[in-house]
């Protein structure tokens, strides 16, 4: 046993035996086994499905035939008269395709000027129809008289209707429906039927088979054949004809279980040829319908799976030399890989891996102590490796925070700079204009000078308060020291604080013009802080009086159920898209020569969200710029 294992040779000589012995069994077992019973459980299947659709048409028919005659039967009563019963007989045929004649025929002596027989008769010829009072003849011993005239209720019966001496006849075998017809005081007193000829029934019946020689067959109770694709058995001969009980049991069977009415399929041997027939009885008749299918149509199929079997077995034979092919490439793969891999390793990359093998020959173990040799390498240079990455990330990290560190630096010093600038342009106005009152005798001064002057300096002053508070509440609490001593909510009238606003921003810039519209009511109040609304309000209104043209400015007020959103909608420049994302950062400016610290919007923004709502940009806006501040209402 230890031999074998260690045997390539033998290994491979067992493993090409063991896959091909597998391919062959189930393929021609498969194919012979399995071929022949799916065949013919499906033409059982399609068979019954065809003989179920080919019943429903042919009741459909039977069922409009006695549909005409039952509505059609009482006028007999109400127009018991010969020529009446005349024109009922051609109205029927008329008005049904169905049917191919109709006949009403009376009791004897109804009609005493016609004496013991009176017949009346309509029949389908071509595209006409044709009405006539038969001849005398004892139609009372006919079988679609006789029939319903004993069993006294409808019924279905056949017959075979021999032209004879008759002026009007419907030739060949017949299907008729007949039904007895009583007066008021329940005596019997004509057999109406309506007819239905094998032609027309046939070609019903044949519409549709499932295989080229397949056929349909249909007996009475008597086994006796009047629907069959040969037209010499018809009602001259049975089921039972010719039929040798030794040889040919099968046949016997079937034809009693087709005349006992049973619903069911046998494979019989018909004409010498073995068949599947499907039957089953047709309703309110003594009839029973079969479809008859040969094997030889059935199993064509199979039959000429001879041109299948020769390219399975060359598909085999390629098969085996796949799987010789294959054995072999997998009996040496081990080898090829590891040449593969040590020459990588020869080059210098060490970046390979050699699996372990479970094989016990030569080839197993020289791959085993090559994967522990690499395994052992790999952790060492893993070793320096790890130690390299280390270094890099450390002095990766020392570089950015150096960078940030710089960065940092350099924000402060332009921070800085600009305060400083900002700051000293105010002071320096302030300063020039004290210095101007010191200097000159402000008697000498007129009254329109003296309010320029005292403008200018309150409304640098005023600048100069508003940077100073701005600084406040950048800080890193968050709040100057108005804001902390009124950090507090109470019910607030939007209009009024929007008023208020409005008159803060006209006090920087008096020439404003701003549009005010207000969808709410002055007394329409939300609970909020006074203050930091206001602080929000006059940043944006104060931004649009700076970077707008200064006419076209409009200050709207909105409720939502949860929200009112005061609207600052300006025309102007407006912001790049570019800018957009960097308008509510801290210190940050769009334009680096403008006024300002960079501080107005995202302490209107930071107070906003302080109150729970947002200050917001409306970027589907493009003649300027659209501000929102959104408020909760509660």
């Amino acid at each position: 046993m230890m031999n074998i294992r260690k045997s390539f040779s033998t290994k491979l000589a067992l493993g090409i035996l063991l896959l091909a012995i597998p391919i062959f069994i189930l393929s021609l077992g498969v194919l012979f086994t399995q071929s022949r019973h799916i065949i013919h459980k499906e033409a059982i299947n399609r068979a019954n499905s065809m003989l179920n659709t080919t019943m429903q048409r042919l009741c459909r028919n039977l069922t409009t035939i006695e549909t005409a005659t039952n509505t059609n039967s009482w006028l007999v009563i109400q127009n018991l008269h010969p020529d009446s019963l005349l024109a009922l007989t051609n109205r029927i045929v008329r008005f049904n395709p169905h049917i191919d004649g109709c006949s009403i025929s009376a009791e004897p002596n109804v009609f005493p000027q016609y004496g013991r027989y009176f017949s009346v008769y309509s029949i389908r010829e071509s595209d006409s129809i044709k009405s006539v009072v038969e001849e005398k003849y004892e139609y009372f011993e006919k079988v679609w008289y006789k029939t319903a005239h004993d069993l006294g209720k409808p019924c279905w019966v056949d017959f075979y209707d021999e032209t004879d001496s008759l002026e009007l006849t419907l030739p060949g075998l017949i299907a008729s429906y007949s039904k007895p017809i009583y007066d008021a005081n329940n005596h019997l007193i004509a057999i109406i039927s309506t007819d239905l000829s094998l032609y027309h029934l046939n070609k019903i019946i044949s519409e549709e088979k499932p295989y080229l020689h397949s056929y349909y067959m249909m007996v009475d109770q008597k086994g006796r054949f009047f629907i069959h694709p040969d037209s010499t058995r018809l009602f001259n001969q049975t089921i039972y004809s010719d039929v040798d009980p030794r040889k040919q049991a099968d046949l016997i069977a079937l034809g009693h279980e087709m005349t006992t009415g049973v619903t069911g399929r046998m494979n019989v041997i018909i004409d010498g040829e073995p068949c599947v027939v499907c039957y089953q009885p047709v309703p309110n008749t003594s009839w029973s319908l079969a479809i008859v299918c040969p094997d030889n149509d059935i199993l064509k199929g199979y039959h000429q799976q001879t041109y299948i079997i020769i390219p399975l077995i060359i598909i085999g034979l390629i098969a085996i030399l796949l799987l010789c092919y294959r054995s072999v490439t997998h009996a040496i793969r081990p080898l090829n890989q590891l040449l593969v891999k040590t020459q990588s390793i020869a080059e210098g990359n060490m970046e390979v891996y050699i699996p372990r093998s479970t094989r016990e020959d030569a080839v197993g173990q020289l791959q085993n102590s090559f994967a522990t040799m690499l395994q052992s390498l790999n952790f060492h240079m893993g070793s320096v490796r790890y130690s390299t990455e280390q270094a890099k990330q450390r002095n990766e990290d020392l570089a950015k925070a150096t960078r940030l560190v710089q960065e940092a630096d350099s924000q402060k010093t332009t921070f800085i700079q600009n305060v400083t600038h900002q700051i000293r342009t105010p002071l320096n106005i302030i300063m020039g204009f004290a210095q101007i009152l010191v200097d000159t005798n402000s008697e000498g001064l007129s009254e329109e000078e003296k309010k320029s002057i005292a403008d200018t300096l309150d409304h640098n002053s005023k600048l100069l308060n508003r940077m100073v508070l701005m600084l406040y509440d950048s800080s890193e609490t968050g709040l100057s020291e108005e804001l902390m001593e009124t950090n507090k909510h109470d019910m607030v009238s939007c209009n009024d604080v929007a008023q208020e606003a409005i008159s803060y921003t006209k006090q920087h810039y008096p020439d404003l013009t701003i549009n005010f519209q207000s969808e709410v009511n002055d007394d329409f109040c939300i609970w909020t802080n006074r203050l930091y609304l206001m602080r929000s309000l006059r940043e944006v209104l104060y931004n649009s009086g700076k970077y707008s043209d200064g006419q076209h400015i409009s200050f709207r007020i909105t409720s939502t159920d949860t929200t009112v959103q005061f609207i600052v909608e300006d025309t102007g420049k407006g912001i790049s898209e570019a800018d957009r994302k960097d308008i509510f950062k801290f210190f940050t400016k769009v334009d680096d020569l403008s006024e300002g610290l960079g501080l107005g919007l995202p302490l209107a923004k930071r107070h906003a969200h302080n109150l729970g709502g947002d200050l917001t940009l409306d970027e589907n806006y493009h003649d300027g710029c659209r501000f929102i501040v959104e408020i909760p209402l509660f």
